[in-house]
């Protein structure tokens, strides 16, 4: 037995490993407002921007180790904003998501470090980067950490 996904055909059972996709840029709209404070913050205040980047930083942790699914932002969509959409017509991958989480938690790791030990160009520099990344899944749905998993991926197997 198959599944529709509106994204294609999958095997009955692996629906759970498929998200809607307007919840990963719900997600990434709300990350771009956090990061957005942050540089702005950093302008005034160096440790204040590493508070609210260290923040992020948990977020994006919770996202890589939880999924889309218990992220925080995403429980927001979940609760507030997908009850009122029409049915899901296309899903993702989870994994992908994940990934991007874990790079957007590198980034935003090395900009809180960068931040709260001194060095506000480490701080502005990664979460610039991050803030990149953000937008562009945001705005127009391309996720670079989900372009780059494949090639990860493929490092990562096992040889049996």
């Amino acid at each position: 037995m198959s599944v529709d996904t509106g994204a294609g055909t999958l095997p009955a059972g692996r629906v759970h490993d498929q998200v809607d996709v307007r919840g990963p840029r719900f997600v990434a709209w709300i990350t771009t407002a956090v990061l957005i404070v942050t540089l702005l913050t950093a302008a005034v205040s160096v440790p204040a921007a590493a508070v609210i980047l260290g923040l992020q930083t948990v977020v994006f942790a919770v996202g890589t180790a939880a999924g889309p699914r218990r992220h925080p932002y995403g429980l927001a969509f979940a609760a507030l904003v997908a009850p009122r959409l029409g049915p899901v017509t296309e899903r993702e991958p989870v994994p992908p998501l994940r990934f991007a989480q874990l790079v957007g938690f590198l980034f935003a790791a090395a900009g809180t470090v960068g931040f709260a030990l001194g060095a506000p160009v480490v701080g502005l520099v990664a979460t610039a980067f991050a803030l990149f990344a953000a937008f562009l899944n945001a705005a127009f749905g391309i996720c670079l950490g989900c372009q780059i998993y494949p090639l990860v991926a493929r490092f990562r197997r096992v040889p049996v």
